[in-house]
Parts: C-alpha cells; sequence; structure tokens
C-alpha cells in the first residue's frame, strides 16, 4: 500500500465520530407492534362500553347501507377484525373533541374516564389534554392528574398526547410535567411517554429558517413516541379555504413530508390526521364518505404513513379496509423478493440491504395488524434480525 500506518491512523480517527451521527435520544424504530390507527373520543362520551358501542355501530353501518367498497375477502376480514378488536389505540380527548369546561366538570370527567380506562383498556391507550401554553398549561397538568390518579398504574402503550407543540420548548415542558407525574403517582422513572401533535406552521419551519422538529426530538429525552399532524389547525393556519382543507392538500404533503425526515431511524412514529367527512345520512353519503376515506388512508400508506386519526365508528369500516387490502396487494411481491433476496437469486429485481429490511417491515406490520397471516410470510422478524 502506498498509504502509511499514520495515514490510516488519521483517517480512522477523523471518522470515529460518523457513525450515522446519532443524536441523543435516537434509537431504530423498533420491531415491536404498533397501532395503524388512533381512534379520539370527546372525555364526556367516554365509557368503559367505548369500543364495543364504536364496533357495533359500525357494523350497523354495514348492514344498513351494505357492503363497503373492497373485495369479499377484505370485507371479511374487516367484519372479523370489528368483532375481535375494532380499536387498536384509543386516546380520551380533552382538547378540541371536548372544549372548555369549568374545572370542576373537566375534574370529574378526567376521573370518570381513568376509570374506565382501567377496566378494559385496548392494547394502546391514552389522552390528549390541552396545550402546554401559558393559557391551558396548568389545566392540562390537572387534568392527567387526576385521569391518572383514577387510573392507576398505566397500561403498556398508553401515552399523553400534547396539542399544538411549536417549538422545542413544548418537549421540555413535557419532559418536565412525564417527571412531575411520575413523582406524585409514584411510577417509575420513565413510564409516562408522550405524542406531539403538529399542527402549526412554526413546528415545521422555525424563525431561523430551520424545522425545530430534530430538535424536539433530541430534548423529548426519549420519551417522545410520535409525531401526530394536524389537519384543520393547520391548514387553518396556512389561509387553506375550508372546502380545500384535506389529508391530501399540498401542505398537508409538505409538513408530513418535514415530519417523516425529522423522525427517520429515532423510534419515533408519524400519524397522519383525519378527515372530518363522516359516513352519516343515506347510502348515498355513507359509500361517498367510505371511498373517500378509504381513498385516504391507501394513500398515507403508500407514502411511508401507516397511523392515521378516526373520528367515527363508521371510519373503522374503511380503516380496516384499506390497510387490510393494502398488504393483502402487495404480500406476494414482498415475499418474492425477499426470498429471492435471501436466496441470493436475482430475478427482475436488484435488491439491497435496505430494501430487503423494507419488505421485511412490509411484511412485518402487515402481521401485526391482522392484514397478513402467519402462513402467509417468511419470519419476518428473525430476517430483521439477520440484516
Amino acid at each position: 500500500m502506498a498509504l502509511t500506518e499514520r495515514d490510516l491512523e488519521e483517517l480512522a480517527a477523523r471518522a470515529e465520530h460518523l457513525d450515522r451521527l446519532r443524536l441523543p435520544g435516537q434509537a431504530e424504530t423498533p420491531l415491536v407492534r404498533e397501532p395503524i390507527h388512533t381512534v379520539y373520543v370527546p372525555a364526556d362520551r367516554f365509557s368503559a362500553a367505548t369500543v364495543g358501542e364504536w364496533a357495533s355501530e359500525a357494523r350497523f353501518l354495514v348492514r344498513d347501507h351494505g357492503r363497503p367498497p373492497f373485495p369479499d375477502d377484505i370485507v371479511e376480514l374487516v367484519l372479523g377484525k370489528l368483532v375481535t378488536q375494532p380499536i387498536e389505540d384509543l386516546r380520551v380527548d380533552f382538547e378540541d373533541g371536548y372544549g372548555r369546561r369549568p374545572d370542576d366538570e373537566e375534574d370529574a370527567h378526567a376521573t370518570a374516564a381513568g376509570e374506565a380506562l382501567r377496566t378494559d383498556p385496548p392494547p394502546f391507550s391514552g389522552l390528549r389534554c390541552k396545550s402546554l401554553e401559558p393559557d391551558t398549561v396548568l389545566r392540562a397538568a390537572r387534568t392527567v392528574d387526576a385521569f391518572l390518579t383514577a387510573l392507576g398504574t398505566p397500561p403498556p402503550g398508553f401515552v399523553i398526547t400534547f396539542p399544538k407543540a411549536t417549538s422545542a420548548a413544548h418537549a421540555d415542558a413535557a419532559v418536565l410535567l412525564c417527571h412531575q407525574l411520575e413523582h406524585a403517582h409514584g411510577l417509575p422513572e420513565g413510564t409516562l411517554r408522550f405524542e406531539l401533535q403538529i399542527e402549526t406552521p412554526q413546528a415545521i419551519l422555525g424563525p431561523d429558517g430551520r424545522s425545530p422538529l430534530p430538535e424536539m426530538i433530541v430534548r423529548s429525552a426519549g420519551r417522545l413516541a410520535g409525531l401526530h399532524y394536524g389537519t384543520y389547525d393547520y391548514s387553518t393556519a396556512l389561509g387553506i379555504a375550508p372546502g380545500l382543507q384535506s389529508l391530501e392538500h399540498p401542505v398537508a404533503d409538505h409538513a408530513k413530508a418535514v415530519m417523516l425526515v425529522a423522525a427517520a431511524g429515532t423510534g419515533v412514529h408519524v400519524s397522519d390526521g383525519s378527515t372530518n367527512v363522516l359516513p352519516t345520512g343515506d347510502t348515498e353519503q355513507v359509500h361517498r364518505a367510505w371511498a373517500l376515506h378509504a381513498r385516504l388512508v391507501r394513500r398515507s400508506l403508500e407514502r411511508g404513513i401507516y397511523r392515521g386519526w378516526d373520528l367515527h365508528p363508521g371510519h373503522l369500516v374503511t380503516r380496516w379496509g384499506a390497510t387490510f387490502e393494502f398488504f393483502r396487494d402487495g404480500v406476494d411481491e414482498a415475499r418474492i423478493r425477499l426470498g429471492h433476496y435471501l436466496g441470493r437469486r436475482v430475478r427482475g429485481h436488484l435488491d439491497e440491504p435496505a430494501t430487503a429490511r423494507a419488505m421485511a417491515r412490509f411484511l412485518l406490520r402487515g402481521l401485526h395488524c391482522g392484514a397478513l397471516r402467519p402462513g402467509d410470510v417468511r419470519h419476518p422478524i428473525e430476517v430483521l434480525e439477520a440484516l
């Protein structure tokens, strides 16, 4: 070699800190199950019976208005999911869906909601309190405190959703409140995790011309579970006319693209927002709303966003239908290409380790949500660990 030992030592020293430039608080995306949606229920309408009531109403819509716009095998999967686990992630809402109430009324609802959630929580759950902005921060803390007092030890998958985050200072306040609550309720350090709702332009582009999202993630000290896009607050702040506010508006796509880039490789998920078009009214209106929601869910999945909000029982039909169809449509190609890659065979695609990991994660997500069965795939967890 023409390079000397000294040259190589100098190069190695210079490269020592270039290991993916990982920031504090970042972690690889976990292989554990993650929900494919979050259902928001106003606190005054939430009870231990809510999940069953939503499932029943969704099944009644199918009974009364006919089958949703999916193939028969997908519809059967949906109907089965509505029986076994209609809601994967539930958030008791004390913010926009609840409004401002007298303190004693919100205290009572927080206590009742905590007791109800303790009875039979879904796999993932939590509450959305009011913003940590000065005007509402004490009300937010009081609500979460009362909720936890009634709930007791939070179940697995429990998170607190903090709305209207605008800067990294919101992450600081969220971390402090979680720490205070853990101390007050005798919970182990790190028990409480939170999500930040990205529904203000300042959260996408700060006054210095940079996005504050990476700093939000770092300053969340490993407690940040997700970034959730807020469709209507964000669109309104940018002056989008009400009739044009949508998950597929260009301003929404831009915001979510920035969120995806900021969260990549950090273990923080990105969730799409909601549609306010509800499957209610006559059969034509229900099917029109179903078609819109199914298209929006599929669109998000195709853009790498595997979660979204649902605001009405009828949305469960198209959430599950569009999700199941997405994974069923892609399973054969992913399985075949992954098999060729693992067998070192080139058959139409020259796949790399990155695409092999993507295919394995795709299959794993399909298994977790129930779209795929174990016999449909080849041990994606083992494949991911090997890669």
